[in-house]
């Protein structure tokens, strides 16, 4: 198992403009030029051309196939997701799923150095998805090897806000939805939103060499291992926070991947910060949290704080559960 970080807490990133925290007599620590606009882009439906490979991940459908998976893996799930977990279970699980994954999304595909721009100039990238569709993790494997940030919004099975926002968006309930407010781009269907990546923020580099094939092989077997974690709105999610919370992870981090799932079910929005290795974002990493362990949690609405997931995951359930 890997160390995790207990630091005291340090200044944060904070979350995208416009602020509604109140002030702090110390200076957030920042990554260069990190404005963001919350101009949304405009929605455009996606072609008619495209492959439906992915209604496995639509919530419609008795042909579903995750919708067919939905309620027997929730009852090998473990139930209630906010209880006291086997650790043991949940680690060995998690890190299968990332070694089947392997080596995809766990570091960028260039080097830091080489990759400053993506991260100086901050694309404003909005990704409606769920943790446990295997479509949705090849975009976010995508994000990591490009080494980009991204306002993800959850959209697990039940969800009550996000999904209306994918239908109003692009006109179907379908996952992933990627919106670029800074090209005015919408759209569905995870290959071409991975193509649409690295040609847009990829310096001319192509997908990692398997990464769109893998998924129809491997894609699958986190899913099938976490059990469905990530797949359902929790029955007594409901708090919304004023300020988005901001994850600093990569995707096939073991202990990230279970945050993650926390907030997904949790319907929580948040700010991704992909930091994998060779990430230009490591050392503003280190300076916030005295580490470069993920996952690393911050949530400026009430000043939480932690590198340790046991931690989180008890913090999101308590403070974010209809009646705390």
């Amino acid at each position: 198992m890997l160390p995790f970080a207990h630091p005291a807490r340090h200044p944060s990133l904070g979350p995208l403009p416009p602020r509604c925290a109140p002030s702090r007599a110390r200076a957030r620590a920042r990554l260069p030029n990190r404005a963001r606009t919350r101009t949304r882009a405009r929605a455009r439906p996606p072609s008619a051309g495209a492959a439906e490979t992915e209604t496995a991940s639509t919530s419609g459908g008795g042909g579903s196939v995750l919708s067919f998976l939905c309620p027997l893996l929730k009852l090998l799930g473990g139930g209630d997701p906010s209880q006291e977990r086997n650790d043991v279970v949940e680690v060995t699980t998690s890190s299968i799923s990332s070694l089947a994954r392997l080596p995809w999304g766990s570091k960028v595909a260039t080097t830091s150095g080489e990759n400053t721009g993506s991260a100086t100039s901050a694309p404003t990238l909005q990704l409606y998805e769920f943790e446990a569709c295997p479509f949705c993790r090849r975009v976010r494997e995508a994000m990591t090897e490009l080494d980009l940030s991204a306002e993800v919004y959850p959209c697990p099975k039940g969800s009550r806000r996000h999904r209306e926002m994918v239908k109003k968006i692009g006109g179907k309930e379908q996952f992933p939805l990627l919106v670029d407010a800074s090209t005015g781009v919408t759209m569905y269907e995870s290959g071409d939103i991975v193509n649409y990546l690295f040609r847009q923020y990829g310096q001319g580099r192509s997908p990692s060499s398997g990464l769109l094939e893998s998924t129809i092989f491997t894609g699958w077997v986190p899913t099938l291992l976490r059990a469905g974690r990530g797949m359902t709105l929790w029955n007594k999610a409901g708090v919304v926070p004023s300020e988005k919370l901001e994850l600093f992870s990569y995707e096939n981090n073991s202990y990230a991947r279970i945050v993650r799932e926390a907030l997904c079910e949790l319907e929580l929005p948040y700010v991704l910060q992909n930091v994998g290795e060779g990430s230009s974002k490591m050392d503003a990493l280190l300076r916030i949290s005295g580490s470069k362990q993920v996952p690393y949690l911050i949530d400026l609405n009430t000043g939480f704080q932690s590198g340790d997931y046991k931690k989180i995951l008890s913090y999101l359930f308590q403070q974010y559960s209809i009646g705390s």
